[in-house]
């Protein structure tokens, strides 16, 4: 085998918080009908990498679930696959432990090159480019990289490179940097340096932004280049970034086209009805999955499968997850609401425009997101403000929720 992909899927996306409560940040719904993990395993397929080893961890049931025999992304073949890699013996305390820890896997399959994959980006991107480079300049590690907001640079791996694109310096998050050149979190090794590294650093954490890439660029004489990726890339691991991305894909020009016939993005998909508009309804510039029936209005909004809109109900601005079933003359504003979620007739989710940072959580929500967690049932007439928190265990014997509160 030339090249084995590895893909780390095992973030519990801390900052998603009551969205990564029941389900690992890879297995996150996005634009409507898709995981965020698809994005991954398609690029894998797109780029004829068809063994896959898949690192899980943290709730990895949902995942697992989806994923089964990889068929949806052709990885159900005889002589390749998808290989579900869940802690046997000890629990992952670092990227690069949890590779080490599955050493014995990679080393049954032989493999020239090792692919190293975060499981929980959006972006479409063609992996033999990369291994092409990766020969030409005769490189022992590659690393994926684009440029970030100089502002943003505390929250990545940022390196500084020469005329060659070789790798001169590596800081993981610092809080200022001259460079703002982050890395991607996408590796390709040589399999010979990538089993040496591993077996010599002796850490219970190790990982590959912090202890393997500047052990490699300070203390070796190994080949590190960078390889620098120009396309769409993002990161949706906090709300508002989830909810910017998603509601992204609904705009008349989206950077990241999910109708493009050359590079499809393949998920498993749940066998639902279409989607059927009722006599008074109005859908625009949203995208509205498989299942969905609509009697009210959506606007600018992200809907999942099987999700139902009563008469008179308006969503605006808001991400709806699957199967959530929604009153008559409901609104719902600038909200992101979990799978099996059912609201009450004349309710309103997001009233108002009192913007105060939700109390419990001031660090995830301050610009206007409230978000339900999976399974709520929000009574009729009840009305819930801008950056809330709602868990399904609340009674909701108040009728009005304040804007920054979080409800158990």
């Amino acid at each position: 085998m030339e090249t084995l992909a590895l893909i780390l899927a095992g973030g519990k996306g801390s900052r998603l918080d009551i969205l990564s409560q029941r389900r690992s940040k890879p297995a996150m719904p996005f634009a409507g009908k898709f995981r965020i993990i698809d994005f991954t395993l398609s690029n894998c397929t797109q780029s004829n990498l068809f063994d896959i080893g898949i690192l899980t961890q943290y709730l990895p049931l949902s995942l697992n679930e989806h994923i089964g025999s990889g068929k949806a992304w052709d990885l159900d073949r005889r002589d390749s696959g998808v290989t579900l890699l869940q802690p046997h013996n000890y629990w992952y305390l670092g990227t690069a432990d949890a590779v080490l820890k599955n050493l014995e896997f990679i080393q049954r399959k032989e493999p020239k090159y090792v692919l190293i994959l975060s499981g929980d980006h959006i972006y479409k991107m063609d992996y033999r480019k990369m291994i092409a480079v990766h020969k030409e300049k005769n490189a022992s590690l590659t690393i994926a990289t684009q440029p970030v907001d100089q502002k943003e640079v505390s929250r990545f791996g940022i390196m500084s490179v020469n005329e060659n694109d070789e790798i001169i310096k590596f800081e993981e998050k610092p809080k200022t940097s001259d460079s703002n050149l982050a890395s991607m979190g996408i590796y390709l090794f040589n399999y010979e340096l990538l089993e040496k590294v591993l077996l010599n650093i002796k850490r219970e954490d190790l990982d590959f932004g912090k202890h393997i890439i500047p052990y490699l660029i300070e203390t070796t004489k190994s080949e590190v280049f960078a390889y620098q990726f120009k396309d769409y890339w993002m990161d949706v691991g906090t709300y508002d970034a989830y909810w910017e991305t998603n509601l992204q894909m609904t705009q008349d020009f989206t950077a990241l086209d999910l109708y493009d016939p050359t590079w499809k993005v393949f998920t498993k998909s749940e066998d639902l009805p279409p989607v059927k508009v009722g006599s008074d309804a109005k859908i625009q510039t949203s995208l509205v999955s498989n299942g969905s029936v609509i009697e009210g209005t959506v606007i600018n909004s992200v809907l999942s499968p099987g999700v139902r809109v009563g008469k008179g109900s308006v969503i605006k601005d808001s991400i709806i997850l699957n199967n959530v079933i929604i009153g008559d003359h409901v609104t719902i504003q600038k909200s992101i609401i979990d799978k099996k979620v059912v609201i009450g007739r004349n309710s309103y989710i997001g009233y108002g425009d009192d913007l105060t940072p939700n109390k419990e959580k001031p660090d995830l929500l301050t610009s206007g997101i409230t978000v339900i967690e999976k399974r709520t049932t929000i009574p009729e007439d009840v009305q819930i403000g801008r950056n809330c928190r709602i868990f399904k265990s609340h009674d909701f014997k108040e009728k009005t929720v304040k804007s920054g509160s979080t409800l158990r």
